[in-house]
């Protein structure tokens, strides 16, 4: 081909190259630099600036299909600022890195769906407004294209949604505050309201300390998605992007790999609508957006939700009897919002307490580990088998430096309990990331009744607890016999315990830890939780103490449970076999903790669509609390399903281990539980176990019957029967019946204990 020389020396020529494609422009030497056209032999054109031999600079290319780019290149990558247009006709224009959207940038779908804010990996990511073509709109967080976290969702008819948000739904606390000008307060789950929540009807005092989001509603109604200071953010975000790319400070922020040979670049054309047309096409239904009532002649309601039916719902202030008689809600939304728990900040009274705990938990680990795994011997237990370890700020020849105060470490018998944890199949890597990653520590609101603190690791699956000098010797005592129990049953309900460990502060206070599994680690919220002792005396809740985080007592519980006939042989055959070993070892004041969640029942989910027939015509259902008795429909199929077991398809518990339990429903085989729209359980004893809640009424009333999740375990092992106990126990008999207060015999304890467990779960009629 033909070739000149150009006024600054490159020679500008037309070549065809080997494998057929077509260059015409500059070279330096032999290789493209300069402007220049390339031509794939597949029909893609590219038009710019070369820098030897890759694509670098401004340029267009366009593909045989029709789309095309106009913008900046790199490296022969897609890299800088420019707009994409799509063959379906989407136009997105913003920042690239490496052939991927990255950074700010809006994004045209070919439905009309608009989308503006930030990038990464090619999805939106970060803070940014979408706008559907119908007129709704959502302003928040983003993770992987999808709506993660916290953000306003409004419809077009006025509605408006501030929620935490997951995968695209709502899940954890917010608000709806709709065009009526009636707000609710409450918890969503995947979508749906789920457990307790107060409704305000329009015209009543809204609380003004809701915990909104930067992107709130405004005060007229409206969404913030309309209000300047939205605007503003993403403008002032698109400013930052563009002096960074005029000024040429981008450099300075990102450095994309060069690569070293090639010029054809590899993108694909991913400009499909990645958020699904009709995920927020509708606005909320008419059991959610409530109409102004003349009815009522209260104006705030305390309602409860499970999986989006409305079960009870009673004026603010009166007895509610929320699934269990007598329970009223006290809180406000600022209680709401803050929940049971409180991350541990910089400042806040546990923040060292914290760090140490971290640092010395990743030191022992760490220092087990390389250790071959091998059977416990006698000399692993007792208070001498330990680690021991100065911590000083500025670190030493064993420990690295660290921003707490100086502290002493102590790590009890940790042979023992590194085994442990190898039978609860937890990784020595999980274990220290779940407990010492980069997330703190979150701290229970309130302490327990011994004064206990409890803190929860960020991924939810230990507990950790402050333990007394006494129950660290007993717990250390009980250790070998307590191995060997663990060891010998899988499915035991006993508490796990996963680490034992003391804190020395140089004023001399020591702080005693304990190391638990989570019996509570599940997707399934638990909607009711119950503290079972099978003693009488002091074991109820005062009733204004009552929220959705307590945990309930003996004389609240208003329900028997029916579980299959072998899983109830098995569950009575571990209790038995976990309240010997406790009696052998004088423990008492240990009790049963019982999860339940609730799943919806299908003869409400009908009497819904009256209920929502009446709302939306301004005129409510539930001024008494109830759903219409003849609407009720016992012969409704079941909130769950139960299918033969499939390894690896299940989720499971917070350290399972051990073998499944058998459904003579499933013909005595091994069964997993699917729960529609939620997923699939494996089911073991004491966790995922499907069961029927039974309300206990009087004999006149008709049976009401909940599908249930349950959750058991046996906790507070830690307590001896001693001197003190017996004193209790001599002094309290003298006002109550002996056989109803907490401090008995250990012989006694336990049969008492297991005698009223069988009343709870009563053998199938």
């Amino acid at each position: 081909m033909a070739s000149a020389e150009t006024s600054n020396g490159d020679t500008q020529r037309g070549d065809t190259l080997p494998n057929g494609d077509v260059y015409v422009g500059n070279f330096d030497g032999l290789v493209p630099h300069g402007m220049g056209k390339y031509m794939w032999t597949d029909g893609a054109l590219y038009d710019g600036e070369w820098d030897k031999s890759k694509m670098t600079g401004r340029g267009i290319i366009q593909w045989p299909s029709g789309a095309s780019y106009e913008g900046d290149f790199r490296g022969g990558f897609i890299d800088g600022t420019g707009t994409f247009k799509g063959v379906d006709g989407s136009v997105y224009k913003g920042s690239w890195r490496m052939n991927k959207k990255q950074g700010m940038g809006t994004m045209v779908y070919s439905n009309s769906d608009m989308y503006e804010g930030l990038w990464n990996e090619g999805l939106p990511d970060g803070f940014g407004k979408y706008t559907w073509a119908a007129g709704n709109i959502y302003i928040g967080i983003w993770k992987s294209g999808n709506m993660n976290g916290r953000g306003v969702m409004q419809w077009i008819n006025g509605d408006t949604l501030d929620c935490n948000w997951l995968n695209g739904l709502a899940h954890g606390k917010g608000y709806c505050k709709y065009a009526s000008g009636a707000c609710y307060i409450g918890t969503w789950d995947r979508g749906v309201k789920d457990g307790h929540g107060i409704y305000y009807q329009p015209g009543s005092k809204i609380p003004c300390n809701l915990e909104v989001s930067e992107c709130a509603t405004n005060n007229d109604g409206t969404s913030a998605s309309s209000s300047s200071n939205v605007k503003t953010k993403i403008g002032l975000l698109f400013l930052l992007q563009n002096i960074c790319n005029t000024r040429g400070l981008r450099r300075f922020f990102h450095r994309p790999k060069r690569i070293s040979n090639g010029t054809t670049p590899i993108f694909y054309d991913d400009s499909r609508n990645h958020l699904s047309q009709d995920l927020c096409n509708k606005s909320l239904s008419s059991n959610e957006r409530l109409q102004d009532s003349d009815v009522h002649k209260d104006l705030v309601y305390e309602r409860e939700y499970v999986q989006g039916v409305l079960i009870l719902e009673h004026p603010k202030g009166k007895d509610s009897g929320m699934l269990d008689s007598g329970e009223t809600q006290e809180n406000t939304w600022q209680k709401q919002a803050r929940g049971p728990m409180e991350t541990i900040y910089k400042g806040h009274r546990s923040y060292f307490l914290m760090l140490n705990l971290q640092l010395g938990i990743r030191y022992t680990v760490g220092k087990i580990t390389p250790v071959p795994l091998r059977e416990v011997r006698s000399n692993d237990f007792g208070p001498r088998a330990r680690i021991r370890m100065y911590f000083p700020c500025e670190g030493s020849q064993y420990t690295p430096p660290h921003c707490s105060v100086n502290f002493f470490w102590k790590d009890y018998c940790p042979m023992v309990f590194r085994n442990l944890r190898e039978m609860f199949h937890i990784d020595a890597a999980d274990y220290m990331m779940s407990i010492c990653g980069g997330d703190s520590l979150k701290e229970l609101s309130s302490p327990g009744k011994s004064g206990s603190i409890f803190y929860l690791s960020q991924d939810e699956r230990f507990v950790i607890k402050t333990l007394r000098k006494s129950e660290l010797k007993i717990l250390l005592k009980m250790l070998p016999k307590y191995y060997n129990h663990v060891k010998a049953y899988d499915n035991t309900l006993i508490t796990k315990f996963f680490g034992v460990h003391r804190i020395t502060l140089k004023a001399g206070k020591k702080v005693r830890f304990v190391v638990m599994g989570n019996m509570f680690c599940t997707e399934l919220r638990i909607h009711r939780k119950y503290d079972l002792k099978g003693s009488t005396q002091g074991r109820s809740t005062r009733k204004q103490k009552i929220n959705e985080n307590t945990t309930l007592k003996d004389l609240d519980l208003s329900h028997t449970f029916h579980v299959d006939k072998p899983w109830r042989e098995a569950l009575f055959r571990q209790i038995a076999l976990d309240s010997m070993f406790l009696e052998s070892q004088s423990i008492i004041d240990y009790s049963m903790l019982l999860g339940i969640h609730f799943r919806a029942p299908q003869h409400l989910k009908a009497a819904m669509s009256h209920q929502n027939t009446l709302e939306s015509s301004g005129i409510s259902s539930a001024m008494d609390g109830t759903v219409p008795p003849h609407y009720e429909d016992t012969s409704s199929s079941k909130g769950f399903l139960l299918v033969a077991h499939e390894p690896g398809t299940t989720v499971g518990g917070s350290h399972i281990r051990g073998s499944m339990v058998r459904a003579s429903e499933g013909g005595y085989e091994e069964v997993d539980l699917v729960l529609p729209g939620t997923g699939r359980f494996r089911v073991q004893l004491g966790v995922n176990m499907p069961a029927q809640a039974r309300k206990l009424l009087e004999i006149t009333d008709p049976v009401e019957e909940y599908d249930v999740v349950l959750y058991l375990g046996i906790i507070d092992i830690l307590q001896e029967y001693n001197v003190s106990k017996r004193v209790e126990h001599a002094v309290k008999s003298l006002k109550f019946d002996p056989l109803s207060i907490s401090s008995v015999d250990p012989n006694l304890y336990s049969k008492r204990f297991v005698s009223f467990l069988e009343r709870v779960f009563p053998e199938q009629d």
